[in-house]
């Protein structure tokens, strides 16, 4: 079976060098090129190809752009190819926020070595976006047939009088067949039974209310990052007296869709949140830094890039540096602190989640929410897996309806680790009442 694909580029260079790395591969296809966004609108709609890869920056139409009518008109997987300028790098984050399946960068026209390791990515990420379409489908064409069989099952309950041609023992069969296939789902998704406490409770408010109230205005000086123990400005606005001091700490892990659902999750979390927040998301160098003064602009929680050093505080969220491992270390003064280590690859990432998750296991004092997001690959289940075997219980994997790649939580989930497998949008508030 041949994937269509449609090359998005306006230079006719690189057009051929992607065309050429992806027919590398017979599962792929490239069945059209476009020179710019509107061209590649209407490739798109005539070739009806089954994934595109868009360059960022193109004339006319840019290739952002060009992703919001596809993903409004008939979504497909698309993958950007981006510069490393800042504003190819500033598009990027935001195409993956905007729907894009992933990114890689462009490679270097003149070094082959870098050409051939860029197509070898390339091609890994095609073959999970395709993976993950074809899995989405079986999801949902799965989830239709179950909500067909729970329309009939309330159909026949409530209009018995339509039924009255059939056998009782008939009808009596058939709700006991939608019931007990209701069973059968429910203990597919139900997370491990080692914690019988609740997991949801009904009677606490909606998160948009606790937002409402806590939604601030962030200053410029709030914004400034916390290096070698610098106080933070939220001491002088009189908000936090002591906000190094903490009991919870929130340490979250994602791959490919990382950057929508890190949108998505902490624009939820208020801002008086009384945890740090750390984060692994599998992105190159330089990037990270867009990602995190692009979700700084959403958050009530104040954004940063890590750096080495720098004190971690309750209302912060800290992402791992591109090309840097993040580990919390605790200082002789009795703080914790941002170390960064450029130790070889895990799992074939760094910063890699499992390291970061690692870091944490001295820290018996702190409650540890530990929470894997969307993403491909097994990096960070160990770490949570060896978190849970020594105590952390508040463990949280996004649920399959939401994930654009299910593995990291998925292998979690494997394993036995999880307390909460949930939709991306009820983790934040999950997390928020586990803190009360």
């Amino acid at each position: 079976m041949h994937y269509k694909v449609v090359v998005v580029d306006d230079s006719p260079f690189m057009r051929k060098i992607i065309s050429d790395l992806i027919e590398r591969d017979s599962s792929f296809q490239v069945v059209g090129t476009a020179v710019n966004g509107w061209e590649a609108l209407m490739k798109v709609s005539e070739l009806k190809p089954d994934i595109v890869t868009m360059d960022v920056e193109m004339p006319e139409m840019n290739g952002l752009e060009a992703l919001n009518a596809i993903m409004m008109d008939n979504p497909i997987p698309v993958i950007m190819l981006s510069g490393v300028n800042e504003e190819g790098m500033r598009e990027t984050i935001i195409a993956l926020e905007s729907g894009a399946f992933d990114f890689i960068r462009k490679p270097s026209a003149s070094i082959t070595n870098d050409i051939i390791q860029v197509g070898e990515l390339l091609l890994e990420k095609m073959k999970v976006a395709m993976q993950a379409k074809e899995r989405r489908a079986a999801w949902q064409a799965k989830e239709l047939i179950r909500s067909e069989g729970i329309k009939k099952q309330i159909s026949i309950l409530s209009n018995p009088i339509r039924e009255f041609n059939k056998p009782l023992s008939e009808i009596i069969n058939t709700v006991k067949g939608h019931k007990k296939h209701e069973a059968l789902s429910k203990k597919i998704e139900q997370t491990p039974k080692v914690i019988s406490s609740p997991i949801v409770s009904n009677n606490k408010p909606p998160l948009d209310k606790d937002l409402n109230q806590t939604k601030r205005t962030k200053t410029i000086k709030e914004m400034m990052p916390l290096v070698m123990g610098n106080p933070p400005s939220k001491i002088s606005s009189g908000i936090e007296s002591d906000t190094s001091s903490f009991q919870h700490l929130v340490a979250i892990g994602c791959s490919t869709g990382g950057p929508r659902a890190l949108k998505e999750l902490l624009e939820r979390i208020p801002g008086e949140l009384p945890a740090p927040v750390v984060i692994v998301q599998h992105m190159p160098p330089k990037f990270t830094k867009s990602l995190a003064q692009r979700l700084n602009s959403f958050s009530s929680l104040e954004v940063v890039e890590g750096e080495q050093g720098m004190v971690l505080y309750k209302g912060y969220a800290y992402i791992a540096p591109g090309g840097f491992h993040m580990k919390i270390v605790r200082a002789s003064a009795g703080h914790y602190e941002i170390s960064l280590t450029e130790e070889g690859t895990r799992n074939g990432h760094r910063p890699s989640v499992d390291t970061m998750f690692d870091s944490l296991l001295p820290f018996n004092t702190l409650t540890r929410h530990v929470v894997l997001l969307t993403g491909m690959g097994s990096d960070g289940a160990k770490g949570m897996k060896t978190l849970y075997d020594s105590g952390v219980t508040d463990t949280y994997a996004e649920s399959e309806e939401t994930c654009v790649v299910y593995g990291m939580p998925r292998s979690a989930v494997e394993l036995n680790c999880v307390r909460h497998i949930l939709p991306l949008l009820d983790i934040p508030n999950m997390l928020v009442r586990m803190m009360k």
